[in-house]
Parts: structure tokens; C-alpha cells; sequence
């Protein structure tokens, strides 16, 4: 039903927002001794290459773009810490009024709280309401086996988002080192450039081991920021219990009589 498509495309439509540009890592090996004045291409190798290196990361996407925010089933803005096992919690908010949902994902299994505003955008005709009051407060609870979570698994995924990093292969136009600045009390030293006519500025820490922190892209209908910190931090493995919980058969039959 195409109500339910619009659900899963909710919980999955971050997948299609994560690869922002960055550059392929350098054919050549990095040298071994600390380059104290790396050029703006080692810089985004080096960043590049730890972010496809590390076993997990905390995520937060905030997308400005004139579509995103007229679109109750594309998320606005994202906060997500996630590893390479597929584990991973956080939230996203969407367009347009169409309320935030949470997200928990340990293993095959999965849980998903929507607020009553995501019900009444996902749920026409008046029902979302009713759907929203019936699952007040508690989370819808399956695995990734179910059609309706499985997007889940994609997007709370680190390996999925790295293998998206590698295949993405943007690089037009130089980047350009700029002046030493800060990003959440980190030093960072911005890296410009372009990508499909947009102007990308890349933070990497000054600091080895040089790491992206921050990316943004603007440019005609496009304004991202992504930001990344916490690499190899574990995701919390707290997970609702059976008392906030309601299995996700009881949501597939009320959406039934939908």
C-alpha cells in the first residue's frame, strides 16, 4: 500500500542524503613521518580515509534545501550514531510540519517512535490522530525481516554509508586550503571546492589524525551541512522494553483499515 511505501521512505530517505563530496583518497601512500604543513588534498585523503576506517560515528545532517523543507516525508535533519554492525540510534525530523520520528536498531531488531505529527502526515483521511493516540508514546517494535522497517537496516548501517563515500567519485574543479579556524572547539582547517556547480567547504582537524568534522554544500536549492564526531565511540546498546514497546503486526492491521 502506498501508505506504507510513504513510511518506509521516511525512515529511509537519509540513505539519499549522507554521500556529500568528498574526494577519492590519493593513489600514493601517505608518507610515514607527520607532514607539518600538509597541502589541502593530502588533508582530504587523510580525512577521507579515516572516516572509511572507523567502526562507528555520530552523524547530525541538517538539510536547508527549498524541497527538503516542503516535504512531510523528507527528513530535515538527522542525528544519528551508527557503526559498521548495523547497530545505531538517534532521530530524524521532517519537512513541512511532518513531525520527527526515533530510532533504535540493535541487531535484526528495530524500533521506531514517530510523534503525532509524523502519523498525521504519513496517515491520511483523518486517521493519523487515531493511529497516533493508540501508539502514544511507545515505540512500534520488528525486525528488519518486516517490509516495513527494513529500510532501517540501510540507513543505521556505517558500512552501507562508507560503501556510498567510496563510490561517490565528485572531485571538480582544486580544492583550496583556508585560515585555521574552529568547529565545536576543534581545530579545523577548511578545505573549498565544487562539486555539480556547488560550492563544498570540507573541516578537517588540524591536528593528525586529520579527521572530517564537518562538511556543508550550498549552491541553487542545496544547502547541507553535515557533521561527524565520536569516531569509534560504541553505540548505546540501551533498547526499549516490552512495556513502551508494540509489536509491528499491530500497526500493519490498523494500517489495514486505513
Amino acid at each position: 500500500m502506498a501508505r506504507r511505501a510513504l513510511l518506509r521512505t521516511a525512515v529511509s530517505a537519509a540513505t539519499l542524503l549522507l554521500p556529500l563530496p568528498l574526494v577519492p583518497v590519493a593513489a600514493a601512500a601517505a608518507a610515514a613521518a607527520p607532514d607539518p604543513d600538509p597541502s589541502a588534498r593530502r588533508l582530504a585523503d587523510q580525512a577521507k580515509k579515516n572516516l572509511l576506517a572507523t567502526e562507528s560515528v555520530h552523524l547530525k545532517l541538517t538539510d536547508r534545501g527549498a524541497d527538503t523543507k516542503t516535504s512531510k516525508t523528507q527528513p530535515t535533519s538527522m542525528d544519528l550514531t551508527l557503526d559498521r554492525d548495523g547497530n545505531c540510534t538517534g532521530s530524524m525530523r521532517m519537512g513541512s510540519g511532518g513531525g520527527s520520528v526515533a530510532i533504535i536498531k540493535r541487531g535484526d531488531e528495530v524500533w521506531m517512535k514517530p510523534d503525532t505529527a509524523f502519523w498525521k502526515a504519513q496517515v491520511p483521511g483523518g486517521q493519523g490522530a487515531a493511529v497516533a493516540e493508540l501508539f502514544k508514546n511507545r515505540y512500534i517494535h520488528g525486525s528488519t525481516n518486516d517490509a516495513m522497517l527494513r529500510g532501517m537496516a540501510d540507513t543505521c548501517d556505517l558500512t552501507s554509508f562508507q560503501k556510498d563515500i567510496t563510490a561517490d567519485s565528485s572531485d571538480e574543479g582544486r580544492l583550496t586550503k583556508g585560515k585555521e579556524t574552529r568547529v565545536d572547539g576543534t581545530d579545523v582547517i577548511p578545505l573549498k571546492g565544487t562539486s555539480e556547480g556547488n560550492h563544498v567547504v570540507l573541516y578537517v582537524t588540524s591536528d593528525s589524525p586529520h579527521r572530517l568534522v564537518r562538511a556543508t554544500q550550498k549552491g541553487a536549492g542545496t544547502d547541507t551541512t553535515l557533521s561527524l564526531s565520536d569516531y569509534g565511540e560504541p553505540v548505546p546498546s540501551k533498547t526499549p522494553s516490552a512495556g513502551d514497546s508494540v509489536d509491528v503486526g499491530k500497526l500493519q492491521d490498523e494500517l489495514q483499515g486505513v
